[in-house]
């Protein structure tokens, strides 16, 4: 049974139960994201769900819908192509990506972890999607918890998204045309529950704190000014300062005081 499917729909279910009692009105607020509205994360995150699944079940389908996005990102937004295709909103949106995911979910834990399915970029395993599905509900939900004033309740499942972001170590310099600092510094992270992880070698350059901002930081959810994430090092301070554990072209971080728990 593979666990981060399990996760993945737990992650889910987390951002559903805030959003169930929201009348439909709030669905249109803006939240600290770019602008986007409640409505917006659900379309992107339940587009993204159903193109997960298509490039495990309908690989071709998979490849004409991207090869779709890329001719209207020439003219277009993302957001305009995935409000188009996806109609609608609200509570009926929220229903309609609650049942999706829980039953995509239901299917991918059965399967084998290393089974390879096309994406954006290279071909990943499922597990691998899983992840990356689980890390996009998470980062964007941020977002929506944020907006309503609550925070999240976590869990020790964040560690998928930890790992993420220590894998793409090297991709926040890559993309910005850097070079990538050898080794990666040692990182030491309080886990929800309160265990210790760690990473790499212990060295001269550090990163330690929580795991939860390690993961807002690699996710670009908060700027790492605003977290009690500390440095040790420069290959550590310009680690933190560039992260992105998500495919594309690189993104700003928010600037410090910008993502945060509104009162």
């Amino acid at each position: 049974m593979m666990q981060q499917a399990i996760d993945f729909k737990d992650e889910s279910d987390v951002l559903a139960v805030l959003l169930e009692p929201l009348p439909e009105e709030d669905f249109d607020r803006a939240t600290q994201f770019k602008g986007w509205t409640v409505n917006d994360v659900l379309v992107h995150l339940h587009f993204w769900n159903k193109a997960a699944d298509q490039s495990l079940n309908d690989p071709d389908g998979f490849g004409a819908l991207f090869g779709e996005l890329s001719n209207s990102l020439a003219t277009g937004s993302l957001r305009s192509f995935e409000n188009a295709r996806i109609k609608e909103r609200g509570q009926g949106l929220l229903s309609t990506w609650k049942a999706y995911y829980q039953d995509m979910a239901e299917r991918w834990k059965e399967l084998d972890p290393k089974r390879r399915v096309k994406w954006a970029g290279p071909e990943m395993s499922v597990r691998s999607s899983a992840t990356a599905r689980q890390m996009e509900t998470w980062a964007h939900g941020q977002a929506v918890f944020d907006l309503f004033g609550e925070v999240r309740a976590e869990d020790d499942r964040i560690k998928n998204i930890v790992v993420l972001g220590v894998n793409t170590f090297g991709w926040g310099f890559k993309v910005r045309k850097m070079d990538v600092p050898e080794p990666m510094p040692f990182v030491s992270l309080a886990a929800p529950s309160g265990a210790k992880w760690t990473f790499g070698e212990a060295g001269t350059d550090t990163v330690s704190g929580s795991a939860v901002s390690f993961a807002q930081i690699v996710t670009q959810t908060r700027n790492v000014a605003d977290t009690d994430i500390i440095t040790k090092g420069e290959a550590a301070h310009l680690w933190m300062k560039n992260a992105q554990c998500f495919a594309g072209p690189p993104e700003t971080p928010p600037a410090p005081g910008s993502r945060k728990t509104q009162i």
